[in-house]
């Protein structure tokens, strides 16, 4: 079952992108997984790509103690021909965060599970989504991507009901579509029942508001009215994306969609820089 469920895996948002970046700067990256090595290397082999990547990929059998043991992180280091201190540890899960901080490393924390970041307050950094990952901060060249104030995605496909400005999520197979760490303001295409078309910007986000953590997706439409839109099942492709936010914690302002937000949003829809993704069906 878990053999079926890798090959069907697809990568984070964001997490393509860094890869290709560190890669074409020379900046060598390992994978140093708790999985034991042949489980690693059948999900890096799904990607397309990644097995080439990655200059040392470790499991946790060929270690003597996997996380949160400093082992597999320090051994990644030794083989990469790397000083542990200098080396920058991207990590999901608290064990593995212990990991990279029991070796001496700098550990920047990307919850896997939104609902418990709070817990991973030992790493150096917390960041909710790699589209937030600015790898300037650790001395490494910064992201150039950037297309007239917003940055070009893979797209994020998803099927739901609009209702007063809001989302409800419908999957066709009982599992959310959009991924637990797309967290931040998007823009993209939606298709109606009505097979029109309308430009759309979406803020997605964890809520803590009612004492347990729920997905809010706020949406706003730059083309079509409310009215059009009630009551009808949509497609949604996220195309681009404008900003994350400050804090989980402060939905009423932080999270709210922006007259910038709309304006960046519309020029970039309009543009040749996304115009590949207008006949992509969501």
């Amino acid at each position: 079952m878990y053999h079926e469920k890798w090959l069907q895996a697809k990568p984070l948002p964001g997490v393509n992108r860094l890869m290709k970046h560190l890669q074409k700067n020379g900046i060598p990256f390992a994978l140093a997984s708790n999985s034991v090595k042949k489980n690693v290397l059948v999900k890096v082999s799904s990607q397309k790509g990644w097995k080439e990547c990655f200059s040392v990929i470790l499991g946790s059998d060929e270690v003597k103690s996997g996380k949160p043991s400093p082992d597999l992180f320090l051994e990644a280091a030794s083989r990469m021909g790397v000083d542990a201190s200098c080396c920058l540890v991207i990590e999901d899960s608290l064990v593995g965060i212990r990991a990279g901080k029991a070796a001496h490393m700098q550990v920047v924390a990307v919850p896997s599970i939104q609902t418990e970041s709070d817990q991973f307050s030992i790493a150096d950094f917390v960041i909710h989504s790699f589209l937030d990952f600015q790898p300037q901060i650790w001395g490494l060249p910064p992201f150039d991507d950037w297309v007239m104030n917003a940055l070009p995605i893979d797209p994020i496909h998803f099927k739901g009901s609009y209702k007063n400005g809001f989302f409800e999520e419908i999957s066709d197979n009982n599992a959310s579509d959009i991924p637990g760490q797309a967290w931040g303001v998007y823009f993209g295409w939606v298709d109606f029942d009505s097979h029109e078309r309308f430009k759309i910007v979406v803020s997605i986000r964890w809520d803590y508001s009612c004492g347990f953590f729920t997905r809010n997706i706020q949406a706003c439409f730059i083309s079509g009215s409310n009215e059009q839109i009630r009551d009808q099942q949509i497609e949604v492709a996220l195309v681009g994306y404008i900003r994350g936010f400050q804090t989980k914690q402060n939905p009423s302002t932080n999270a709210k969609i922006l007259d910038d937000d709309k304006s960046i949003a519309e020029a970039c829809l309009d543009s040749a820089a996304y115009s590949y993704h207008r006949c992509s069906s969501a």
